[in-house]
């Protein structure tokens, strides 16, 4: 059974700085501020503590009815009864996940170029996510991807794309007309003030760009 979800405000976490209160509580207000996606990232965890906060970081996710996502581990995906899980380049392969996964498990593949957007696809994949569009602050590795080949993939593939990268409500508008599902956003929501309010922001923008479409 193919899986549902809304990708057009797709909400990375990145708990650094943050006690696990603040963490906890910062993503329950983006999520009262109508983020559609929830994505745990959690680069430096062990996999007991990466479990742990999975599993409470759903509690909430469930409350407000939006899917999470886990980076990278199908393990921690799994053990936390996660809806989904995000596959990176050096990941296991999204075809590899698809078999032991559940068949309503949402999977999520990193797609820098249009040949690798398309084997995402031919894998299983549900959506893509495709960036970095601007330089992050986040401590992950990044390489820039231009704007036309963003448009490339979101003509070549028939799943939704999401746009990642230093995305905000300052500079997303450059994404108009590019075909998008929708925005991946981290520091935007993590480092605001008022993250509710950010989302909410963040929420109408991403409407924006895909009635331009």
């Amino acid at each position: 059974m193919k899986p549902e979800f809304d990708s057009t405000l797709y909400f990375i976490t990145d708990s650094t700085n943050f006690t696990e209160k603040e963490f906890l509580h910062s993503i329950e207000s983006a999520l009262q501020g109508g983020v559609t996606l929830l994505q745990l990232r959690e680069k430096n965890s062990t996999t007991k503590d990466y479990i742990s906060l999975a599993r409470k970081v759903h509690e909430i996710s469930s409350f407000y009815g939006i899917p999470l996502i886990i980076d990278d581990r199908v393990d921690v995906a799994l053990a936390s009864n996660a809806e989904g899980v995000h596959l990176g380049l050096e990941d296991i392969s999204t075809s590899d996940a698809r078999r032991i996964c559940p068949d309503d498990m949402i999977i999520g593949a990193t797609a820098k170029t249009v040949p690798w957007a398309l084997d995402a696809q031919a894998q299983g994949a549900d959506y893509v996510g495709v960036g970095a569009i601007f330089p992050t602050t986040t401590k992950v590795k990044t390489v820039i991807t231009p704007i036309s080949t963003l448009k490339d993939i979101c003509q070549s593939v028939s799943i939704p794309v999401n746009a990642i990268g230093g995305l905000n409500s300052g500079n997303a508008h450059v994404l108009k007309g590019c075909g998008i599902s929708g925005l991946c956003v981290v520091s935007a929501i993590m480092r605001s003030d008022d993250p509710k309010s950010e989302a909410k922001r963040l929420l109408n923008i991403a409407r924006e760009l895909k009635k331009s479409e």
